[in-house]
């Protein structure tokens, strides 16, 4: 049910997006019918292309043809969306100049038509072009951000009170990896690469590893296998979990060495001070799997006392409850910090903190961006990352 509201939804939001490029990528060239009629049915077909490389890969096909069919739909749906973005901007810039001309009142005298005309057309068609030229420079930087291995990002997260023995206590967080079509192996064997130079005293993956089954992607997680830290490695679940076989990925994750915090904990003691490692499954989990409805308070059952509380959590809506349950701090993932323009300001509408570091009450957060992507493969005004946190004293 929630694909078919998502398939519905995309695909109106897709038509109107045909619609409106159509109208405006041509402005003042006057297209005929058939040439608007074929660029509306030009984009949505390429918006959808990626909804059916979804489908196929829900039904478990696999192959050269569903990772051509990924690598092309998420593309051209991210030239688009950068074309649409352009085309807004231009068309509300024009607006902008066409308002302050009617504010100053011209005279009524004006130039030779006949040479205003060609100025106009001239500037109408290096426009077009120039937004044209724009968009696929944008994919290409895209493409390119996407690409990289993330660099690593170290964050300070000053806490009161912590005890001198916890200070610098070392926290390796990736997340939102999304190993899928247009993700692979060595993309995994990177991120492993650079989190084992990091001396971390735990590694936390939180959520959306995959966007498949294990059958298809198994082998590009194995590099997982070869992570190291002092204390263990840790995982709690993403949405994309769910949509690709959740107890079938929790059992892969576990083999390949994860303790996986399902709304449990564990305690870590670091020079005779103990911290707490709660971790939940993902937010909205329980519409899957009642037994996995999200639950901080439950990942507290039956804990010792503590000196510090951290909860892995796949999404930032958890803080409310964690807030409650008494955590000292938050991990998660899940918003990609948007991953690119304009998305990257939209987000907030649905996430009550979208990246960096925040505090709500007495709970800190942290938001990484993620070190993969979903959908289109481009990253711009968002880096992904992997990230070190150190407990410092405040």
């Amino acid at each position: 049910m929630n694909f078919l509201i998502f398939a519905c939804t995309y695909t109106v939001v897709m038509t109107a997006f045909g619609v409106y490029i159509s109208r405006r990528w041509f402005w003042k060239a006057r297209p005929g019918r058939k040439a608007r009629v074929a660029v509306i049915l030009g984009v949505v077909v390429m918006m959808w292309l990626p909804i059916i490389s979804i489908i196929l890969r829900r039904y478990d096909a696999g192959g050269f043809g569903v990772a051509v069919l990924a690598w092309t739909g998420y593309l051209g749906a991210g030239y688009l969306s950068f074309l649409f973005t352009i085309l807004l901007l231009r068309d509300a810039g024009l607006i902008l100049v066409a308002m302050g001309k009617r504010l100053r009142r011209p005279a009524a005298t004006a130039p030779a038509a006949g040479l205003d005309e060609s100025r106009r057309r001239f500037l109408a068609y290096g426009m077009n072009g120039g937004v044209s030229v724009a968009a696929m420079l944008f994919t290409g930087y895209g493409l390119a951000e996407a690409q990289d291995v993330p660099a690593v990002k170290q964050v300070d997260i000053p806490c009161k009170n912590l005890p001198p023995q916890l200070e610098g206590f070392r926290i390796v967080q990736i997340t939102d990896i999304h190993v899928s079509p247009t993700v692979k192996r060595p993309y995994v064997a990177g991120i492993v690469s650079k989190v084992n130079q990091l001396d971390a005293d735990i590694v936390a993956l939180t959520g959306d590893l995959v966007d498949g089954s294990v059958r298809r992607l198994s082998g590009d997680v194995e590099p997982l296998a070869n992570t190291s830290s002092r204390y263990g490695n840790f995982f709690v679940t993403g949405n994309h979990e769910y949509y690709s076989g959740a107890p079938a990925w929790i059992r892969k994750v576990q083999s390949l060495g994860f303790t996986v915090l399902n709304n449990s904990h564990r305690i870590i003691t670091h020079r005779n001070r103990k911290i707490l490692l709660g971790g939940v499954t993902d937010y909205k989990a329980g519409q899957f799997y009642t037994s996995h409805r999200s639950d901080p308070q439950r990942a507290l059952r039956g804990a010792p006392p503590a000196d510090f509380k951290i909860l892995l959590a796949h999404q930032p809506k958890n803080i409310f409850a964690a807030a409650q349950a008494g955590f000292d701090l938050q991990i998660s993932g899940h918003t990609h910090g948007g991953q690119f323009f304009p998305w990257n300001f939209m987000v907030h509408f649905f996430q009550p903190y979208v990246a960096g570091l925040h505090r709500h009450e007495n709970t800190q957060i942290y938001i990484s961006r993620g070190a993969g992507y979903w959908g289109p493969p481009l990253r711009l005004g968002a880096p992904s990352e992997i990230t070190l946190l150190r407990l410092v004293n405040a």
